[in-house]
């Protein structure tokens, strides 16, 4: 079962390690204590052990080469455990790897700006790598902002919906490589929502930022792995692939629980957040919140047009980090506490159906965005027809089993 862990230390010390160019000690004596302390790790069998931790696989693809590196709080080099580690770019940096500059997606480098919030270029204050953004001006690396660099490397954890748009910016960093020539390397983290697959297919009349392939919600795919399938169904622009390299994860399979040590994003900042995130984000395209401006957020959800009769649980949005202007701001929203449900290896729609059928003016529940976060128009008008979540599920049957066959050529852990 995933433990229910908040964070606040854990920022604490992103805010302090992602600052890259943190003091380092001698490089030879940094060298010798990583790699004590990554054999310490290792000989622990059942301790999962993250791509970038493997540095014996991948410095010597770096060396002499200029390097970009797409990466935010999130990517980071293991200690002797999972609440010490030190960013990968600062560790780059103290092995000589000729670190050129950082590409940022959605939330930026430093993991902190709002969901859809422009994240803009910058330089790093510490480092002075300058960072480019690729949730701003464009969204898919230019020619001028490759033309320096030999090599990319992608570090970013994921979780696993279709909807979080990590895996959209892999599709845009893929193809600017595939165009530019350039390979990539992809080192490998843990998918929190990989042990189960769930969720309408996206149909490609709705693909989006938010959705950009064919492929179910909640996918049961690493990075890596849905990399490899980016490149092997052909889905780069003009069916191009890109030379890609993925450093894999140690002592990983899809059924094996992973905490996630740092919060991927601003608004999810637990592992019930995380593990309810595939559900509760549908209601992204409605009017009910999905509990940003509070500390639940992604693991209550609500709205001032539930039946305060049918929901006892009430929560008032504020602004707060991550959610600078939440939904329903200051007004009372009636709906449902989850912060205490147990793991789920599902994508439960009985929030979203309930809600709809208690909600006052449907007509005005759904927003355009829905059809973007579903894939298809199909869930919408099913919820609207008062199609049973039983039935519904049983309309993506067909879908997944596809699914499944295609995925399992790409699979690289049980």
């Amino acid at each position: 079962m995933f433990k229910n862990r908040v964070f606040p230390i854990i920022i604490v010390l992103v805010l302090v390690l992602i600052s890259c160019g943190n003091k380092t000690n001698d490089i030879s004596k940094t060298t010798e204590t990583e790699k004590s302390e990554l054999t310490t790790i290792d000989s622990k069998t059942e301790t999962i052990l993250v791509g970038a931790n493997n540095t014996s696989q991948y410095l010597s693809l770096l060396k002499g080469k200029r390097v970009g590196i797409v990466a935010n709080q999130t990517s980071v080099i293991f200690k002797s455990d999972n609440n010490q580690y030190t960013h990968v770019v600062d560790s780059l940096l103290a092995l000589n790897i000729d670190v050129k500059q950082v590409f940022a997606p959605e939330h930026g480098f430093r993991g902190n700006a709002d969901a859809g919030e422009v994240v803009k270029d910058g330089i790093d204050t510490k480092t002075k790598l300058p960072i480019v953004s690729l949730y701003g001006k464009n969204k898919k690396p230019t020619k001028a902002q490759l033309a320096d660099l030999d090599i990319i490397v992608f570090d970013i954890q994921d979780v696993g919906a279709r909807f979080y748009t990590y895996i959209s910016s892999l599709h845009y960093v893929m193809e600017a490589c595939a165009e530019a020539k350039i390979p990539i390397l992809i080192l490998d983290r843990p998918n929190p929502n990989g042990h189960y697959i769930d969720g309408p297919i996206l149909e490609m009349t709705h693909k989006s930022f938010v959705g950009m392939h064919p492929i179910p919600v909640v996918h049961g795919m690493t990075i890596g792995e849905y990399a490899q399938m980016i490149n092997g169904e052909y889905w780069l622009a003009n069916g191009i692939k890109c030379e890609l390299t993925v450093i894999p994860i140690k002592n990983y399979t899809h059924k094996k629980p992973y905490s996630l040590p740092i919060k991927p994003s601003p608004n999810l900042p637990n592992d019930v957040a995380i593990n309810l995130y595939p559900s509760l984000c549908f209601f992204e395209g409605t009017n009910v919140s999905a509990g940003r401006g509070t500390s639940g957020q992604f693991q209550v959800y609500g709205s001032p047009f539930l039946d305060k009769d049918d929901y006892t649980f009430k929560f008032v949005p504020q602004p707060n980090v991550g959610a600078k202007y939440p939904k329903h701001k200051g007004e009372i929203c009636y709906g449902e506490d989850l912060r205490d449900l147990k793991t789920s290896s599902m994508l439960n729609l009985d929030y979203l159906i309930r809600a709809y059928n208690n909600s006052v003016g449907k007509q005005k529940f759904f927003n355009d965005f829905f059809t973007k976060l579903a894939g298809t128009k199909q869930l919408q008008q099913q919820i609207e027809n008062g199609i049973s979540e039983n039935d519904i599920k049983a309309s993506w049957e067909k879908g997944h089993a596809e699914f499944k066959t295609m995925r399992s050529k790409y699979l690289i852990y049980d």
